[in-house]
């Protein structure tokens, strides 16, 4: 494996190409498809590390995976997956920079097998009509968790980059960003969330890392989690924090489809309709006010 530079969006491509290639219809997704396809033999192992997920490798001319038999089934199908990735995208295992849940030094690569493992486990064909129906929150996000055997942190970033509002997924570690996901709409309107940077100060995030009690979804600025965000409007945001690990889940939402409209600076308007003739008279202040 030696296979340098895969992109998110490439990484994407290939993985729905293998799982046409397969095409499961059954929720959850059995693995022994995935395994066959790519002629690789699974061994539960209960002599893994607790921070040892999987590993893979070739021997004698076949391929194994090794997964940690001491993990919960969620945990397992995902190792399956990853180490599936690792293998169709020829990237080299980083496995060991980091343990498997942390994601503050967690390499390139291992980020986008874990893209590749998210498409496996949760395939768009499956995922998506179900995503459509259900109401955007961490209630749905765990009801469909549970649906296709998977993680919450998994569900919740395929969950927000494929609901049709605009929607964005964070997680955070030792209050910082790690990693993020967004809806396309959110995605083309340069909606960034920078990674490193601190969770809010007034975000749901913050909040319940700074130990105030889950009372369901709040609202909060858009500008308050976006950078440079210039089209102001609220968003809902739910959240959960795992306090084992120092890590906060959040879901990030408009409550309407459509994106609030950009706004204009008097030079802007200006340019856009000509200078009116001075006639002395102050135009009326207008209504509405930027937050």
């Amino acid at each position: 494996m030696k296979r340098q530079g895969v992109d998110e969006f490439t990484a994407t491509l290939r993985a729905r190409e293998f799982v046409r290639k397969v095409n499961p219809t059954t929720i959850p997704v059995p693995m022994d498809a995935y395994l066959e396809q790519v002629g690789a033999a699974l061994k539960l192992d209960h002599s893994l590390e607790d921070d040892q997920a999987a590993l893979s490798f070739e021997w004698d001319g076949k391929r194994f995976i090794r997964v940690n038999a001491n993990d919960k089934p969620e945990r397992r199908r995902f190792s399956i997956c990853h180490e599936l990735a690792h293998i169709i995208l020829e990237l080299p295992s980083e496995h060991g920079a980091s343990p498997w849940w942390s994601y503050s030094k967690r390499s390139p690569n291992e980020i986008i097998c874990d893209v590749f493992a998210a498409e496996l486990l949760l395939p768009y064909t499956l995922f998506k009509p179900l995503v459509d129906k259900a109401q955007i929150g961490f209630a749905a996000v765990a009801e469909l968790a549970e649906r296709f055997e998977a993680s919450l942190t998994t569900t919740g970033s395929r969950f927000a980059s494929l609901v049709r509002v605009p929607c964005a997924y964070v997680l955070g570690e030792k209050g910082k960003v790690r990693y993020s996901a967004r809806s396309t709409t959110l995605r083309d309107a340069k909606a960034w969330i920078s990674p490193g940077s601190s969770l809010p100060e007034g975000s749901l995030a913050a909040k319940l890392r700074a130990g105030e009690e889950y009372s369901g979804p709040d609202v909060v600025a858009a500008d308050l989690w976006f950078s440079d965000w210039e089209r102001g409007g609220d968003l809902s945001e739910d959240g959960r924090y795992f306090k084992p690990w120092d890590q906060t889940l959040s879901l990030i939402w408009f409550e309407d489809e459509e994106l609030p409209a950009p706004h204009h600076t008097v030079r802007e308007e200006e340019e856009e309709v000509g200078l009116r003739e001075l006639d002395g008279i102050l135009p009326w202040p207008g209504k509405k006010r930027r937050r």
